[in-house]
């Protein structure tokens, strides 16, 4: 089932949890609200201390900028044959890393809470990364004159414009969304590492980005279950979605220590 058929199911999916979650809130009004208070504490504690672990993380890189020695790094990897599979890799998830900062920029303008803009912050640090692939290999920037919402890749420009309708629809939704993103972006990362790419920098780069976006996904996590919200996975497994929300924040494998 392509992306978007499977997006087309969200606006259900996202009705059925409020619906739930309508219901569940419900529930509690009748229940020992002692219990409840304690545990909804535990939930407030678990979030923000997942939103200051990413603040954390972003701040020790300095984003905007790349940092120095990751890009001294780069440069240091041998600067191998590009294949037209990397190629395409590069140019399409220099866009895709684009329509998360885009999406996450808006939705923290309606909503304003903390994970939306921790994490567009982040993209912006893997959209350097690309670049500075793009501009390592000699290669022109689809998104050198970016303006945010507007792509060159048509299949991006879509999946972004049903993003924005479905988050607009409430911050529940948005959360969801964020999950999505997430979703999608691990999943095309694995993909491209298992079949489009070799180069040893271009494998370290969507390596970084990948684990990032675990992060991203972990983030996103804890605000779901702050909100008593099920998000399905619809593009990785859920065996692997389950693992990686149960597991521990990861960070850079030894470059600058860190992974935003």
């Amino acid at each position: 089932m392509k992306k978007f058929e499977l997006l087309r199911h969200f606006a259900l999916i996202s009705f059925a949890v409020g619906f739930l979650f309508v219901l569940s809130s419900c529930e509690k009004s009748i229940t020992n609200s002692t219990s409840d208070e304690q545990d909804d504490v535990e939930k407030y504690d678990y979030v923000s201390s997942v939103d200051q672990q990413m603040a954390a993380s972003l701040d020790s890189i300095n984003v905007p900028g790349l940092p120095v020695c990751i890009a001294t790094y780069l440069d240091s990897l041998p600067t191998e044959e590009i294949s037209e599979s990397e190629l395409s890799t590069l140019r399409f998830v220099r866009e895709e890393e684009f329509l998360a900062h885009d999406v996450y920029v808006a939705l923290y303008e309606k909503y304003t809470i903390p994970v939306f803009n921790n994490i567009s912050k982040s993209e912006t640090f893997h959209t350097s990364m690309i670049l500075a692939l793009l501009q390592k290999y000699g290669i022109e920037d689809p998104a050198a004159n970016h303006q945010s919402g507007v792509f060159v890749d048509p299949e991006l420009q879509e999946y972004y414009d049903q993003l924005m309708a479905l988050g607009n629809t409430s911050l529940n939704d948005a959360i969801i969304v964020g999950a999505t993103i997430e979703d999608l972006d691990i999943a095309d990362l694995v993909s491209h590492l298992e079949e489009d790419v070799d180069n040893e920098d271009i494998s370290f780069v969507l390596t970084q980005l990948s684990k990032g976006s675990r992060n991203h996904l972990r983030a996103f996590n804890a605000h779901l279950t702050f909100r008593n919200l099920t998000y399905n996975a619809q593009f990785i497994s859920q065996e692997y979605y389950d693992e990686i929300v149960q597991s521990d924040w990861e960070v850079g494998g030894g470059i600058c220590g860190v992974c935003p």
